[in-house]
């Protein structure tokens, strides 16, 4: 989990990964989709609508309520108990940084005064009722508005790019893609101080052992002096800078792009860019190749192989009768790629090849990983999507969504415990049941299948 866009806000992304795939490799903890459901209370970056950096409302306090994951640190009495101890717990934690190389009077000068932000608390187990459809946030990230500050972006600070693609072979629209959707261009960077949130994380909740090593990661920045503490203000989990950086995403990636000494994300555009290409290329960015191509596909198509798990060749691709979404022939070759479906058989289908998947290591909601390349591609002059959104199915309620799922547990196609968020599993789960039907197995949850489901 590098970014930390952690299961909560990618539990609301329409297309996401499994709650625990999102926290084994995810970066920025809820930027996407903080940005979108919480855009007065953060705004660093992220799959989101507009919000000032600055001149925000006061923070909202801690509801003091149970969270919604029912995990027994989220409980309000634990989190009580662990705020109670958030001194001690903060003290307890001078040694590990002191093995990083923090002197003690900088540890102290760092941590004095903190205390923990409770509001995390809610963000963190936060359980929206309705989640929007993948075609209404790709209208909130994909827009000429942002499109036109990105090609002011590019123009501004093109011998910039062309410097970094040179070292990195990255392309350049990707990162002004990023740049774009995570923070609108550095205009939603976030207002919460990282020290604080990662420290809060650290010692209090279900997160304590991967956010111990994001706060001392943080602590350590500053000790080096890569960046200041007013610097570092971002999302609740502690992702910061205009790209979204989490410290320890940070520690690996950030380059002093311009030889001045300091590795700084935030306020200095070249090491922005630079850091930003090299977390891509470290990644397993392939210069030249495209992160996806939209594709018709044949009449009578099996929507079983819309399959993460079930990569081929585009040869073998197109002879299963898929075309460019302009109808074109796809391009021979060994590259493999795997079939998405977001709206399965009603919307525009994708070819997902190796760019993709490392946009989706830098944030693993596959709504944010689509947004990202499709804006990079209109940044590049690219057209719209060819097909169409099916923009009449309603977004099912977090209500119908467990519903959905215990359906699917009860006819026996479903092996997960219902908890409302549709990840890979009730994907996979519910193409049974519409193959067992007679229906396209493309896996998409309408209302239409709920009421098959309950035998309407």
């Amino acid at each position: 989990m590098r970014r930390a866009r952690l299961a909560l806000l990618i539990a609301g992304s329409v297309f996401a990964a499994s709650p625990a795939v999102a926290q084994a490799q995810s970066g920025n903890p809820l930027n996407f989709l903080d940005n979108i459901f919480n855009p007065g209370q953060r705004q660093a970056q992220a799959p989101s609508a507009p919000a000032p950096a600055t001149g925000a409302s006061a923070p909202l306090p801690w509801t003091g309520e149970d969270g919604a994951s029912g995990h027994p640190l989220m409980t309000a009495a634990a989190i009580r108990e662990a705020a109670a101890n958030f001194d001690n717990c903060v003290a307890g934690l001078w040694p590990d940084a002191a093995r990083r190389g923090v002197s003690e009077q900088n540890y102290r000068d760092i941590t004095a005064g903190l205390t923990p932000d409770l509001r995390i608390m809610d963000l963190m187990d936060s359980q929206p009722e309705f989640t929007k459809s993948i075609w209404d946030y790709l209208d909130i990230l994909v827009n000429e508005n942002r499109a036109a500050k990105g090609r002011e972006v590019l123009e501004k600070y093109k011998t910039i790019f062309d410097a970094a693609g040179k070292k990195y072979h990255v392309n350049r629209y990707i990162i002004a893609s990023i740049w774009g959707i995570e923070s609108n261009y550095s205009t939603m960077i976030g207002d919460r101080d990282v020290v604080r949130s990662t420290a809060t994380l650290a010692c209090i909740g279900r997160r304590q052992a991967y956010f111990k090593d994001e706060f001392l990661t943080a602590v350590e920045i500053l000790h080096r002096g890569d960046l200041r503490r007013e610097q570092m203000k971002g999302s609740w989990a502690g992702a910061f800078g205009p790209t979204q950086f989490m410290p320890t995403a940070f520690k690996r990636f950030a380059v002093d792009g311009d030889g001045d000494g300091r590795r700084d994300v935030v306020d200095n555009p070249t090491d922005l860019i630079f850091s930003t290409a090299n977390n891509l290329k470290k990644d397993g960015w392939q210069s030249g190749q495209p992160w996806g191509e939209e594709i018709t596909v044949p009449k009578g198509f099996d929507y079983m192989q819309a399959d993460r798990a079930k990569s081929q060749t585009m040869t073998q691709w197109a002879q299963m009768g898929i075309k460019r979404a302009d109808g074109q022939p796809l391009p021979p070759g060994p590259e493999k790629a795997y079939l998405l479906a977001p709206a399965g058989s009603q919307g525009p289908n994708f070819l997902m090849m190796q760019n993709y998947r490392v946009i989706m290591k830098y944030n693993p909601a596959e709504a944010y990983a689509l947004a990202i390349g499709h804006f990079a591609d209109r940044l590049s002059g690219g057209p719209p999507f060819v097909n169409q959104w099916p923009r009449h199915e309603r977004v099912l309620s977090r209500a119908e969504r467990l519903e959905f799922q215990q359906l699917l547990v009860q006819r026996g196609f479903y092996k997960g415990t219902p908890d409302g968020q549709f990840g890979s599993m009730t994907r996979e789960a519910l193409r049974s049941f519409q193959a067992s039907i007679g229906a396209p197995a493309d896996g998409f949850a309408t209302s239409e299948m709920l009421d098959r489901l309950r035998g309407r």
